[in-house]
This record gives structure tokens, sequence and C-alpha cells, in this order.
């Protein structure tokens, strides 16, 4: 199969973020907001996309994907922002 795969990030109703992957991000948002994906967002409906990346490889969106899911808060509304000094400031290694 080919195709783009994406990463998403999803503003929850009550301002938190959720981090997923897929092949097709209409769709998937529209699950979401249907209450068809997972119980933490459906709880949380209704949802909305700030953030996406696109790749060509499965298996580097699902990377991508844990990575982002590491990050702390801050660091994901640097990303959505598009802040590239706060980025680097938030990955600095603490002392």
């Amino acid at each position: 199969m080919s195709g783009l795969f994406y990463v998403y990030i999803l503003r929850c109703r009550d301002h938190s973020y959720y981090v997923g992957a897929t092949d097709n991000l209409h769709e998937r948002l529209a699950a979401h907001n249907a209450g068809r994906g997972p119980s933490y967002t459906s709880q949380r409906r209704p949802v909305q996309l700030v953030y996406s990346e696109s790749y060509d490889n499965n298996g580097l969106a699902v990377q991508r994907e844990r990575q982002l899911k590491g990050w702390s808060r801050a660091k994901k509304e640097a990303l959505i922002l598009g802040d590239v000094e706060e980025l680097k400031r938030l990955s600095k290694r603490r002392q």
C-alpha cells in the first residue's frame, strides 16, 4: 500500500492534547468527533486538529507519534506554534 501517513495533535474540549497517527487524517478526525476514537477523545469532544506532519512510511509516522506522546505539554505547544527557539530550549537536558 502506498500513500501518506500522518502524525497529528488534537486539542480536546478540556484543552488537553491527544497525539495519534493515521493514513487518513480527514476520516480519523471525523471518527474522533463522532465518538468512534479512543475513550480519551470520545469523552473530550469536540476535538480540533491543531498540528499534523506527513510521512511516506508508516513506521516513521508511528515512531514520531511515540516521540511526541513523550513530550511535555509545553513542548507540544511550542511545536504547534512553530516556535523553534522554545523547542530548542525545552529540548535541552536538565542538569
